[in-house]
């Protein structure tokens, strides 16, 4: 059986966020905001996450402009979300128009409903194949009740219990 990377890393669980940034124009924010399931956590003394993009993302090359970016961690009820997030440009944008999302305190980035959030200031990113790992550090977060998370998985999102063992 001939198997390709995408083929194996379907059978790893992920959480499923919403990654948010900006950039100025004519003294008006811009916002922009897409779906990854590639949310690490890098280190705790500083606080450190990283996420992976493709290297020709709009999204990155604004994020490298605005060197913030804001971080919605999806609770099982955020499907919609992800799906409205994982579109094309001109379709992220109307869900910007149409969906709610507060700007946060630390970095103006766009928080939506969700699990738990993070503000981050980027603080390096490093090329890897056709992807670049931007490392960010937070300097805002919170969480919101404990919920069930979303789950990317075999392509598609999941939800499950949690469970005591």
């Amino acid at each position: 059986m001939n198997h390709d990377l995408r083929d194996v890393m379907r059978t790893f669980a992920t959480g499923v966020c919403v990654v948010s940034t900006y950039t100025e124009h004519n003294d008006e924010r811009r916002h922009n905001a897409i779906t990854v399931n590639s949310l690490t956590s890098v280190s705790l003394t500083p606080p450190l996450v990283s996420l992976s993009f493709r290297q020709d993302s709009e999204f990155f090359t604004e994020l490298l402009t605005s060197g913030v970016f804001g971080i919605s961690i999806l609770g099982a009820d955020g499907e919609g979300t992800a799906r409205a997030f994982a579109r094309r440009r001109p379709e992220r944008d109307r869900s910007l128009r149409e969906l709610v999302g507060e700007e946060g305190e630390a970095t103006g980035t766009l928080l939506f409903e969700a699990a738990a959030w993070m503000e981050c200031r980027l603080r390096d990113h490093v090329v890897a194949g056709d992807h670049v790992m931007v490392i960010g550090e937070v300097v805002g977060l919170g969480a919101r009740e404990s919920q069930p998370p979303l789950i990317f998985l075999q392509g598609g999102f999941h939800r499950f219990e949690l469970e005591q063992v």
